[in-house]
């Protein structure tokens, strides 16, 4: 069983159980998420609803595991000859999400 979910504008494939790791949510550490809707779920091979846009009657259930910070992103510039070379970046912040239930 899995659903396809919509969190702040992107989608994220859940099951039961599974941590998912979504952009920052301003939650704290065992808060709730709200409003998470559901575009497709599929109990097994043969029963699959597909919203439009939301799937009626199925609720994800998840709290806020902890936030985190992604990968450090790099990015340089560079003109030839110029003796011209900028760097900066920046790590992303995320929020770490466990899928309690789905039903």
């Amino acid at each position: 069983m899995y659903s396809i979910v919509e969190i702040k504008g992107k989608q994220y494939r859940v099951e039961p159980g599974a941590t998912v790791r979504v952009d920052h949510l301003e939650l704290d550490n065992d808060a709730v998420v709200p409003d998470i809707k559901v575009l497709l779920h599929k109990k097994d091979a043969q029963s699959v609803q597909i919203g439009t846009p939301h799937v009626s009657g199925v609720q994800v259930k998840a709290k806020v595991v902890g936030q985190v910070r992604g990968d450090k992103v790099v990015a340089i510039r560079y003109k030839a000859k110029g003796g011209y070379t900028k760097t900066h970046g920046h790590r992303q912040r995320y929020t770490q999400i466990l899928i309690e239930s789905i039903g």
